[in-house]
């Protein structure tokens, strides 16, 4: 996870060199309130991932201490088969987690964006952590030490970043071994054709070997079967979950109840129509949900957004130390539910922005007293004293921005200009 932490800023710069690129193509790869999304659920996803993270460390150690097969050394061929490893429990884990409904449920927001951009490898589940680590366990008990076990992963992940482009065309020699952006296209397209494809991490000669590799041939078109129709991260991570919730229930047989949960995603029963065909799609059969939103808005959300990223990669750097006693962990989980709410915000100011008003001064002013109270009664391990009086700076400012500018009446705001 640190390593995830530390490439934050190059993320950035990245995606900041992909939306100038396209731009200067005439291409439009980017809408705010979907990167905002995409972005939104990877600080969720990053977030849950901090308390998560300890369960997963003891029991990778538990199976390493008591059960491992082998000590291997630390040599270059032990690299090497530590990444095969990695690179290929990945594929098993992401493949059952397109074949498997309540795997789906936990991986089906990386999928959900009807764009294809660099801010899409951010959009993450935050649920998928919670199973993910068990596809990795065979490793610690062969004998790869959790440390180098965790560090491969997490380069494992950072490669995935840079092939969720639309700006990279096919890479001659390298398509036989890599996944590559022309295959991850591939993967990411709800064309019936494309559907549980391309499932590889790193390497794409698991899905030659499996038989789950098609290569880039038609337009591909972003997004899920049924599309989400939101930018709220809460209602993305939650929106699967409740439906398989209401499909059980509808089941008459306690049989079918369970299969709700195992079957491949679209399965019902006979009774209840059958299983579900994906529709054959065009990009120019389909219209990406957006929604409109003035322009002065945008720039505040954008901002304010920019303003609750630098708070996660503080909270990120500075976590691991906190996480580890009590009472820290105790201010580091109010945190977490601080950045959590500023996102359930954004998101529904994007669908309801009537409410604007009254959410953002909750929002800001919940924020400007939180970091206050730790300057005063919370863990004073440098730096968190000057980042959280940073914090207080920053919301208090725009508190008192939104509080006082007259374009934020919000009925004015929204919709007219004012003369």
């Amino acid at each position: 996870m640190e390593y995830i932490a530390l490439a934050i800023p190059v993320f950035v710069v990245l995606m900041a060199l992909e939306f100038w690129w396209a731009w200067h193509r005439g291409m439009r790869v980017y809408r705010l309130a979907d990167m905002l999304t995409n972005i939104g659920c990877g600080v969720g996803q990053q977030v849950i991932g901090l308390f998560l993270s300890v369960g997963t460390v003891a029991a990778y150690g538990y199976v390493y201490d008591l059960w491992r097969l082998f000590t291997l050394p630390t040599t270059w061929w032990m690299w090497i088969a530590l990444f095969l490893g990695v690179d290929f429990c990945y594929y098993w884990f992401h493949r059952l987690s397109h074949e498997i409904n309540f795997l789906w449920a936990a991986h089906v927001v990386h999928h959900q964006s009807e764009d294809y951009n660099l801010s899409v490898a951010l959009r993450q589940s935050w649920f998928q952590q919670f199973f993910s680590w068990l596809f990795y366990v065979p490793l610690a008990w062969i004998g790869f030490h959790p440390v180098h076990l965790l560090t491969v992963a997490a380069f494992n992940t950072l490669y995935q970043f840079w092939i969720h482009t639309e700006l990279i065309g096919r890479l001659g020699p390298l398509e036989w071994i890599l996944n590559t952006p022309s295959h991850h296209r591939v993967h990411h397209g709800r064309n019936p054709q494309y559907i549980d494809r391309n499932h590889g991490g790193t390497l794409i000669i698991w899905d030659r070997i499996f038989g789950t590799f098609e290569p880039e041939k038609a337009p591909v078109v972003y997004g899920i079967t049924t599309p989400l129709r939101s930018f709220n991260p809460f209602t993305a991570n939650f929106q699967y979950w409740r439906y398989l919730v209401r499909l059980a229930s509808q089941t008459r047989l306690f049989w079918d109840r369970l299969k709700t949960w195992w079957a491949m995603p679209g399965w019902k029963p006979d009774y209840l129509g059958g299983p579900e065909k994906p529709p054959i799609v065009s990009r120019n059969s389909v219209e990406k949900f957006e929604v409109s939103l003035p322009l002065p808005l945008s720039r505040w959300i954008f901002f304010q957004f920019c303003l609750s990223v630098l708070s996660t990669s503080a909270f990120l750097y500075l976590g691991p130390a906190l996480i580890k006693k009590f009472p820290d962990w105790c201010w580091l989980l109010g945190w977490a539910i601080l950045l959590l709410a500023h996102l359930g915000c954004f998101g529904t100011i994007l669908h309801e922005p009537v409410r604007v008003n009254r959410l953002e001064s909750i929002r800001l002013m919940g924020s400007m007293v939180f970091s206050f109270s730790w300057i005063f009664w919370g863990p004073a391990h440098p730096p968190l004293p000057g980042v959280m009086g940073a914090s207080v700076l920053a919301w208090g400012l725009s508190w008192i921005y939104w509080i006082n500018e007259e374009k934020m009446d919000p009925i004015n705001f929204l919709y007219e200009k004012k003369t």
